[in-house]
């Protein structure tokens, strides 16, 4: 007897079909100042395809257009790569990195649209989410790209990581704000643990090596696997164009981490990191669910509890603790404060590793402790919740919240935004056909998108 894979059912069944509808409705009031575009990007394997990994389902992009107070219009499309018409990552000379499930992430950077997945070349789209092709920053890109950059909010530059499980293990990347590679550089002292996302500082690069390492014999088709021997560590980098050869790794206690909420240098110089990190016992109910095998959780990440590390470079001291005990994932946060100290942090809830619990949108006050979450309701489910800033803002938190809302019941989606000092409803777009669950996405300002179409 065969059954569907969780990846493929719920909600995280698949769309079928390309679309485009204009004029949505909207419930509530949209503030005028959202005038752009949300992109949200997954897994979505095309009919008949049944991929032997959630992270091997091809990538397929959902835009929702907003201007002015309206709701102009949504499309989806597959991205457009040649692994979405079955063509092998490996080849008889080597890995081709255009055959990418292209379906972790999309960004803008530079005025082009990017579609992410961390074992390929991006993938550039246009304005209105067709295919334009594989992009390697005019030649200078030869590795893969991570499906998480990060974009100094002082700067405007670009910093990504290539990471491999062959030396070099670790290439770290910078990219200027028009979109050219600037500075590269191999990273001493890394290993072949996979490393999914990373953080910058005003001072740093941080990267994070996790007990999840290169596995041959891992025959699902993402060679990786827990492994004990494997050590779990921070590196520090220095930021500049000599800070690879002064990178010093710090061991840390067993785990691995998915996404970086954030990560600053506090007032005394030490170094803060956070994010959701899951155990030996977690990362085995949650690979368990990645594949369809038994002994699975509910969810697609299970015992996934916010961690802080406090790293003392001149003592090369690491404390470290859980914040907190609520299951969560997919942090977010004003990326104005990205690098920088920050008050507010927001995440997905999820159930427990057995199934009680609900879905949530979880708003963290760290000066406080205080944890507020926005119920969701029976049977929906909440994608990631993108900060985007309110005209003329003056505080952290005032902004809005918007996150792309699976229901089953209704067998419909709705862009839900919040706002994102109480998390109240300010406004509810309803979409023509329900949105599978996914991954990650952007809100795009038509400011970087000029003379675009739509």
């Amino acid at each position: 007897m065969t059954t569907t894979p969780p990846y493929l059912t719920g909600h995280y069944t698949p769309v079928a079909e390309e679309v485009s509808v204009s004029g949505l409705t909207v419930e509530g009031t949209l503030p005028p100042e959202l005038t752009g575009r949300l992109l949200r990007n997954g897994h979505n394997p095309k009919p008949g395809v049944t991929p032997t990994h959630w992270f091997k389902g091809s990538g397929m992009v959902h835009g929702i257009r907003l201007r002015d107070g309206r709701a102009e219009w949504y499309r989806n499309r597959w991205v457009h790569t040649p692994a979405l018409e079955g063509a092998p990552y490996m080849t008889e000379n080597g890995p081709d990195l255009t055959v990418s499930a292209a379906g972790t992430h999309v960004i803008e950077h530079g005025g082009r649209l990017l579609a992410l997945c961390e074992a390929n070349l991006p993938f550039e789209l246009t304005a209105d989410l067709d295919t334009v092709g594989a992009y390697d920053f005019d030649g200078k890109l030869r590795t893969a790209m991570t499906a998480h950059p990060k974009e100094d909010p002082v700067t405007g530059e670009l910093h990504f990581f290539a990471s491999s499980p062959f030396p070099p293990f670790l290439t770290y990347y910078v990219v200027d704000a028009k979109g050219a590679i600037t500075h590269s550089a191999e990273v001493p002292g890394a290993t072949a643990s996979l490393k999914h996302d990373f953080a910058i500082t005003r001072r740093h690069v941080v990267f994070v090596e996790g007990n999840v390492t290169f596995d041959h014999a891992e025959s699902s088709g993402i060679p990786y696997s827990w492994s004990d021997d494997q050590p779990s560590r921070i590196g520090i980098m220095p930021r500049g164009e000599d800070g690879a050869r002064h990178t010093r790794w710090f061991s840390i206690e067993p785990g691995n981490m998915l996404h970086v909420s954030n990560a600053y240098e506090d007032d005394q110089g030490r170094i803060v990191l956070e994010g959701p990190t899951v155990d030996r016992e977690g990362f085995r109910l949650s690979w368990n669910w990645w594949v369809g095998a038994p002994e699975r959780g509910s969810e697609p990440v299970s015992r996934s509890y916010t961690r802080r590390w406090i790293l003392d470079l001149t003592a090369g001291t690491v404390d470290e603790q859980i914040i907190d005990d609520l299951p969560v994932e997919f942090p977010t946060v004003n990326e104005d404060y990205l690098g920088s100290e920050h008050r507010y942090q927001y995440a997905i809830s999820f159930p427990d590793e057995k199934g009680f619990g609900g879905y949530g949108v979880v708003k963290y006050d760290r000066t406080t402790g205080a944890r507020r979450i926005h119920q969701i309701g029976d049977a929906r489910m909440p994608g990631e919740a993108v900060f985007v800033p309110a005209a003329g803002t003056a505080r952290e938190d005032d902004g809005y919240l918007l996150t792309v809302v699976s229901d089953l019941k209704q067998n419909a989606s709705q862009l839900l935004v919040l706002d994102a000092a109480g998390l109240d409803r300010i406004a509810t777009v309803h979409l023509p056909h329900r949105v599978s669950a996914g991954l990650h996405g952007s809100w795009i300002p038509d400011s970087t998108l000029e003379g675009s179409a739509g």
